[in-house]
């Protein structure tokens, strides 16, 4: 009987090794269907999820009910699983050369409980070769068992959008691979059973690593190109979404907007795919020239404010700064590689007092990661504004709100151009 067949009988497992934005989705679809043992060495979340809390805050309590889940951070939970999926992250060190602590770990996790018959799949953002250059060595010398002869392998990246409630796990396309005929039949009817939408069949796993990230590495030089654009008609003075607003009107000009480009997928894959073409002897410079753009926008936006400050008659030493959002997106609670810390520390560094609030954001984790927590008050003594994240509890403010919040002659930035039009008597500047 194949390892689907066992599977779909729930004659046997499958687990869930890391349980995020895209592990937790991923092990609840298949516990609709399945027998899932979804584990994670974060004994606190796991806590959260028996109780039917997402730590993420993605998805509410009745998305864990009717699956057949058993969470988990005790290793022998795992020992009578056939079927792995690995979905831990695979972020970026200090250096911005790819950190594959975590996908190592978990590969030593699942090669002490891996079995002659086990499949593992891999859905975590790699370079293309990784999975067998990096991860099945660490599977073979962890179990002592071989690969192809003793244990399949796939590779099915992820491709969930944290906050986005239409584009879902079932709704997509899912990428899926294996290491030979068998294993991509297999894997693709696992995935099948819970995607919707289908799955398609990448020609090697390479190719599928290589898709996903090129995936991100297409869009993060997509806006590196809107965001060098506004930088260029700021000097001329013009506004950026007026000017994407008339070439929008053309059938297919690609409607890309300028701002803060961070988060775990798109300010972090390219890099991923330039590490990987250096150790081969290629420096990729259309990539990193995007990759330059886009990390450098940050502090661009927050010279901006000075100056906007300074030229209000105002010594930005004594000027105060209210940074609204501090997520790296609208509407999450995600604060992974959030560009808005770069805002911040170049708006202290050139002395101002900032302060930060965010309706998503935790204020403690905030503060274990970049240094700065939130406060609880908004006061009315602001000398500029800075919108950054454009969360729904800030759509609807009118210039009456900031009036409400500022001293004489502030300055209103708003990054993503959602108050253009509606600010007629204050300083008023967008990207």
């Amino acid at each position: 009987m194949s390892i689907y067949s066992k599977l779909i009988n729930k004659e046997t497992k499958i687990a869930v090794i890391g349980l995020g934005y895209v592990g937790l989705p991923i092990a609840l679809e298949f516990a609709r269907k399945m027998k899932v043992v979804g584990f994670d060495i974060n004994q606190k979340r796991v806590d959260m999820m028996r109780n039917n809390i997402d730590p993420s805050e993605e998805l509410e309590p009745a998305a864990f009910e009717g699956c057949d889940i058993h969470f988990t951070a005790d290793l022998n939970d795992l020992k009578d699983v056939t079927f792995f999926v690995v979905a831990v992250p695979t972020p970026i060190n200090s250096h911005k050369l790819p950190d594959l602590s975590p996908l190592l770990g978990a590969s030593k996790t699942v090669g002490q409980v891996l079995k002659k018959g086990d499949y593992v799949v891999y859905e975590s953002t790699v370079y293309p070769g990784c999975t067998e250059e990096d991860c099945i060595p660490i599977l073979e010398e962890v179990s002592g068992l071989k690969f192809r002869d003793d244990f399949m392998i796939g590779y099915s990246p992820e491709r969930i959008n944290p906050g986005d409630t239409t584009h879902t796990l079932t709704n997509v396309t899912k990428v899926v691979s294996g290491c030979c005929a068998e294993s991509l039949e297999e894997i693709a009817k696992v995935y099948e059973s819970v995607v919707t939408a289908g799955v398609h069949r990448a020609a090697s796993i390479k190719v599928a690593e290589a898709a996903k990230i090129i995936e991100n590495t297409q869009r993060d030089l997509n806006i590196a190109l809107v965001n060098e654009l506004s930088i260029i008609f700021n000097k001329m003075g013009i506004n950026t979404y007026d000017v994407l607003e008339a070439a929008g009107t053309k059938w297919n000009f690609l409607k890309f907007f300028p701002g803060l480009v961070g988060g775990h997928c798109i300010g972090v894959d390219p890099y991923y795919l330039t590490y990987k073409a250096k150790e081969l002897g290629y420096h990729a410079q259309i990539i990193n020239a995007g990759r330059f753009v886009n990390d450098s926008m940050g502090a661009y936006t927050a010279k901006q404010t000075v100056k906007k400050i300074i030229a209000q008659g105002k010594h930005i030493s004594e000027s105060k700064v209210l940074v609204m959002g501090a997520t790296f997106k609208e509407d999450v609670s995600d604060i992974r590689n959030s560009k808005v810390c770069d805002v911040i520390n170049e708006l202290i560094s050139f002395g101002a007092k900032v302060e930060v609030v965010d309706p998503h954001a935790d204020s403690e984790s905030l503060k274990e990661e970049y240094g700065f927590g939130l406060v609880d008050n908004i006061s009315n003594d602001y000398d500029a504004v800075y919108i950054a994240v454009n969360h729904k509890e800030y759509l609807n403010l009118d210039e009456a709100y900031f009036k409400s919040i500022t001293k004489e002659k502030p300055v209103i930035v708003d990054i993503k151009g959602i108050y253009r039009g509606k600010i007629k008597e204050l300083t008023y500047w967008s990207l």
